[in-house]
């Protein structure tokens, strides 16, 4: 009876140490989540086969790898963009200097762009044909917008400064400073009058035109005015005397020779023939200049008196310098300030 109750006991033990139930449960808690990056929230319905929770735990461990990757890219990023090396100065383009205060430039030539009111067709002779083009001004243009100007063609400038012995012109100072800052080569002119002494005049040129690097020659204006007090028409011998005097007075204070503007009547009653070591101006709208001033060479051209542009208001004259690009560096080497 002991021995039937015995192995009923030992039956009893051993049919509980083999209880799938009881084995399960020490398992679970050894074993890994099943929970997945591709699966949260859901559970397996039944046990995972060894080798597949082998594979969730691989995905689960490649996932941290994968993630912070893309967080890194959306959080560095605006720190890139903030931190003050990401910016460099010297990356950025600087913007372009205006041609308001852009110095001269040697070899930086505009191109004609000018209009005409009353055009001329001067045929094959035409100034168009010629490659540094350029104005003369006075009060009478009012305020002028010279860095706009100078990209219409305006090259070069002769600014009207004085009349006589006692007259300035009240745009002077002002259009003189202006084209300089707008890289214009620049000139003064003098308005000559007959009836006031060659030597006060040059004084008053001198006292209101300074020398200035890289000016233009300053310029005698000589020629018959209607519009003026002075009616005077003195000799031929006496309009080369003045003008000598002025224009000796000017060479020795400049250490430049000045060059003659003139106009076809004035020219043909007093100055054909003279001055040959002298550079001429020559005022000439209807014509090409070896028409009206036969044998004379010239420097400048004056070839309308209605010119129009951007930047001007009304007309003004234009002007073409005799030569190449080439030839204008060389004179102005030569003969500038």
């Amino acid at each position: 009876m002991r021995s039937l109750a015995f192995l009923l006991f030992a039956c009893l033990a051993l049919s509980g140490c083999t209880s799938s139930s009881g084995l399960e449960e020490a398992l679970q808690v050894q074993r890994p989540s099943t929970e997945v990056t591709s699966s949260i929230g859901s559970v397996p319905d039944g046990p995972v086969p060894p080798v597949e929770v082998g594979a969730a735990v691989t995905r689960d461990l490649a996932a941290p790898r994968e993630i912070p990757s893309r967080q890194a890219m959306a959080v560095v990023a605006p720190e890139i963009e903030t931190a003050p090396q990401v910016e460099p100065i010297a990356l950025v383009p600087p913007e372009k200097p205006s041609v308001r205060t852009r110095p001269f430039v040697p070899g930086e030539i505009y191109s004609r762009r000018f209009r005409d009111a009353k055009p001329i067709n001067f045929g094959k002779s035409s100034p168009k044909q010629l490659a540094v083009h350029g104005v003369d001004v006075s009060r009478w243009q009012g305020d002028i917008d010279w860095a706009r100007l100078r990209t219409q063609g305006a090259n070069f400038a002769y600014i009207k400064a004085t009349d006589g012995g006692d007259h300035l012109d009240p745009m002077f100072k002002k259009n003189w400073r202006a084209a300089g800052q707008a890289g214009l080569r620049r000139g003064a002119y003098h308005f000559f009058y007959w009836c006031r002494t060659a030597g006060e005049q040059a004084d008053w040129f001198i006292r209101n035109v300074p020398k200035a690097e890289n000016a233009l020659p300053p310029v005698i204006d000589v020629e018959w005015n209607g519009e003026s007090r002075c009616r005077k028409r003195p000799s031929r011998e006496r309009v080369l005397e003045k003008m000598q005097v002025f224009m000796d007075k000017l060479e020795r204070h400049y250490g430049q020779r000045p060059i003659i503007y003139t106009a076809p009547d004035f020219y043909r009653d007093n100055l054909k023939g003279a001055f040959l070591d002298y550079p001429f101006w020559l005022r000439s709208v209807a014509a090409h200049p070896s028409k009206v001033y036969p044998g004379r060479k010239w420097v400048f051209w004056q070839y309308s008196g209605s010119g129009l542009s951007h930047g001007v208001k009304g007309q003004i004259d234009l002007n073409v310098f005799h030569g190449s690009e080439k030839t204008w560096h060389n004179w102005l080497a030569t003969n500038s300030g």
